[in-house]
């Protein structure tokens, strides 16, 4: 790819070139993964060292009690990991609407009746031992000092922090872990997680057993119960992570692999596998008419994937059929260009979050995502091992009648929801090519196909893609664009009929990115790594 490296959007960032490097949104996580690989470990020990500290300096984002998925490739092939947590036994729907109301169509969004088992210390346990070198308990070190010693709070996160403050501070165990002084901390005040110190130390020493078989799943189920949830013990003896193939799309030569459901990984794919019928590199990267398609795209990929994505074993409608290039022929022939329209799902039938990448000169490389879901997840903090829950159980449905939005996507006993987060890992003729994400709710894959498409389509290098204004659609016909983007492009937009916020807050809406490209043979020309400025993250290397 022979890239452009002028710097055409407002960012003070440049791209990082190195043999061994670690992209994350927090530069002491990204300096926690450049230590394993100093010590001798690989891009898996980087990733997950780097993503321990990132439990504690982006709490907001994820914790010790989130889910996580995973895209890596060893050197020779590709492989897939899906910690996405399930419900425990006791939930049904009848246990939601006894509980909430026969009204309820989801499980709430914040409390113990919102976590499921959570997946991400399973993942790392997981990669650890199929593809780590360095021992477990190593991976944790930085993350231990940080908890105990603390940290100085950065500016982005602190905004964050401080939002969710009126909503969460009744919320079991909340106020205690992260409102010392009973506040949010300031930007550079010192924040110290002891207790989140004494859960890594015991995840550390057990490698991994103590979370899910031992001391701190017995905690957890206690203080659950305790406050009104239905966590039991055998629920987190039950779960493993699952390995998982990718499924993948082509798209200007280079193959785009997700996760396959039960994440939103499809939609990218089937985003661009729309956008393959048009000549975007025709038309201006910023302009109208290119932004006006990749909505359009995007918002078809979303009506497919709302109605049909679920838990693998409980879709009623074939992966394949939904990235039939038939089918999504069929889809990019419904794009007008003079107006903006209402998708609404297809018939395919045939006949906050955080996230991470880390490549080291072996050639290994890994795209990694973890996340509570909504900020702080559930709000719940088990107070004697720091383990902040995810509310990934907002993500079920109650209902499978008429008028279900996704009838497959309905609660049930060790059943996973339908997810957010997903890694993304882009390859060309059978070899790696990028390693990233877009971090953020309903943005990642929107994220994913935005960056792509100013790589590929207008050879934008990975920190000028990262750096360019966004969209993000919501439902509808409604969107909303950064403030930066081209007033002539926004009011375009308008003019067919798009609904359209211009949004100052570049973190809550349109997400953050780490992408890191590979330059050749990674032992000579190694990397290219990109951090994005709408977090307080770092790309780093040697």
């Amino acid at each position: 790819m022979n890239f452009d490296f002028s710097t055409p959007y407002s960012s003070v960032r440049l791209p990082v070139f190195a043999r061994n490097v670690v992209s994350t949104s927090h530069p002491l996580a990204a300096q926690a993964g450049l230590r394993m690989l100093y010590k001798g470990g690989n891009a898996v020990d980087a990733a997950i060292a780097a993503a321990a500290v990132i439990t504690l300096t982006e709490p907001v984002s994820c914790g010790l009690g989130s889910d996580a998925f995973c895209i890596l490739w060893d050197g020779k092939q590709m492989h897939g990991l899906n910690a996405s947590g399930r419900a425990p036994a006791a939930w049904t729907p009848e246990y939601f609407k006894r509980k909430y109301g026969a009204d309820a169509k989801t499980p709430p969004k914040r409390g113990f009746d919102s976590v499921t088992v959570p997946g991400a210390v399973a993942g790392w346990v997981a990669l650890s031992k199929r593809f780590g070198k360095l021992p477990f308990a190593d991976l944790l070190e930085s993350a231990i000092d940080i908890a105990e010693r603390g940290y100085l709070l950065p500016i982005v996160v602190q905004q964050k922090w401080a939002a969710p403050v009126e909503e969460l501070k009744g919320l079991p165990g909340f106020a205690q872990a992260f409102l010392p002084n009973a506040r949010a901390p300031n930007v550079g005040e010192l924040f110290q997680f002891k207790s989140a110190a004494k859960g890594l130390r015991a995840i550390a020493e057990s490698g991994g057993e103590a979370y899910y078989r031992g001391e701190i799943a017995a905690a957890i189920a206690k203080f659950s119960q305790a406050n009104g949830g239905a966590h039991t013990e055998a629920d987190f003896a039950a779960y493993q992570p699952e390995w998982v193939t990718p499924i993948a799309k082509n798209y200007r030569g280079y193959t785009l692999h997700e996760i396959p459901p039960n994440g939103q990984g499809i939609a990218a794919l089937i985003a661009l596998g729309i956008l393959s019928h048009f000549d975007l590199s025709a038309l201006p990267p910023d302009g109208v008419d290119a932004q006006h398609l990749q909505i359009e795209a995007m918002k078809l990929a979303f009506a497919d994937t709302y109605r049909y994505v679920s838990e693998s074993a409980a879709m009623t409608m074939p992966v394949e059929h939904m990235l039939d290039d038939a089918y999504l022929a069929s889809r990019a022939r419904l794009i007008q260009m003079n107006r903006a329209q209402d998708f609404k799902a297809g018939n395919p039938v045939k006949g906050g979050t955080i996230y991470l990448s880390a490549a080291d000169e072996n050639g290994m490389m890994v795209s990694f995502i973890q996340s509570n879901y909504m900020g702080f997840g559930s709000g719940c903090v088990e107070p004697t091992f720091g383990i902040s829950l995810q509310n990934r159980g907002h993500g079920f449905g109650l209902d499978a009648g008429p008028g279900a939005l996704n009838p497959d996507n309905v609660v049930a006993p060790g059943k996973r929801p339908f997810h957010t987060i997903i890694p993304a890992f882009l390859s060309k003729d059978g070899q790696p090519v990028m390693s990233y994400g877009v971090m953020g709710g309903n943005m990642q894959p929107q994220g994913h196909m935005q960056t792509l498409v100013r790589m590929l389509d207008y050879q934008q290098n990975p920190q000028a893609a990262c750096d360019a204004p966004r969209w993000r659609f919501n439902a509808g016909l409604n969107i909303n664009v950064e403030s930066a983007m081209q007033g002539g492009t926004v009011q375009g937009l308008q003019d067919r009929g798009h609904q359209v916020d211009v949004i100052n807050d570049s973190y809550q809406d349109f997400g953050a990115g780490q992408f890191i490209w590979r330059m050749g043979d990674p032992k000579v020309e190694g990397y290219m790594a990109a951090s994005d400025p709408r977090r307080d993250g770092l790309a780093a290397g040697f």
